[in-house]
């Protein structure tokens, strides 16, 4: 009888341990997991954003784009000649109606769509002033296609740059929309008015 009892013992001991185990096993995985989070965040945290971009104005003179922090950013490239142009005097409406609420426009001037940006840095800036009366930030001239490409736009159109989005320059007055942190969250296509619900509700946040 005392045999008995005392295998019995041994075979509910040994139960216990196998459940044990299993257990901190479990645990063991769970703390793994919990472990290896926080390095997907790093590398989602060390992907470039708007602020690591300088830029010249239109004037000139460097812009560092890490000044815009905590501003909701729109970035398009513009043509003077373009049918598309009278899409100036929405952009300036759009900036006028939300610029004080952390809310900037960033203008690029690119010759790349059928010759139809062939001014200079003045002659630009002097027809955006006097056709549209232009006052949001207008930027240097630059190339947002192409193996001439700025590096700001090979970041807006590269998800492997931006983590986003794939989405080359198609055509004059694309958007770009940028977040508070510098994160490209969207991209507007050209025909479509800078007035857009879908760009007014992203300004607003609705």
């Amino acid at each position: 009888m005392k045999h008995i009892v005392s295998a019995f013992l041994i075979t509910v001991l040994l139960s216990f341990s196998v459940i044990q185990c299993t257990g901190q096993n479990k645990q063991n995985k769970k703390e793994m997991q919990t472990i290896q989070k926080p390095d997907d965040n790093r590398q989602t945290s060390g992907q470039k954003t708007l602020y690591d971009f300088r830029v010249k104005d239109i004037d000139g003179n460097d812009f560092d784009l890490a000044s815009l922090k905590g501003k909701k950013v729109l970035v398009v490239n513009v043509a003077s000649k373009c049918g598309l142009t009278p899409q100036y005097e929405q952009l300036q409406t759009l900036y006028e109606k939300y610029k004080d609420d952390n809310f900037v426009i960033l203008g690029f001037p690119a010759n790349n769509f059928m010759g139809q940006e062939p001014g200079t840095n003045a002659e630009i800036k002097e027809f955006c002033s006097a056709n549209y009366g232009v006052t949001f930030p207008m930027m240097d001239k630059i190339s947002v296609s192409g193996d001439d490409q700025a590096p700001l736009y090979k970041w807006l159109t590269q998800k492997s740059e931006n983590g986003k989005i794939d989405q080359e320059v198609t055509w004059n007055f694309q958007k770009y929309l940028i977040d508070e942190n510098g994160r490209l969250v969207d991209v507007v296509m050209p025909r479509e008015s800078p007035m857009d619900e879908k760009i007014v509700n992203w300004i607003t946040g609705r």
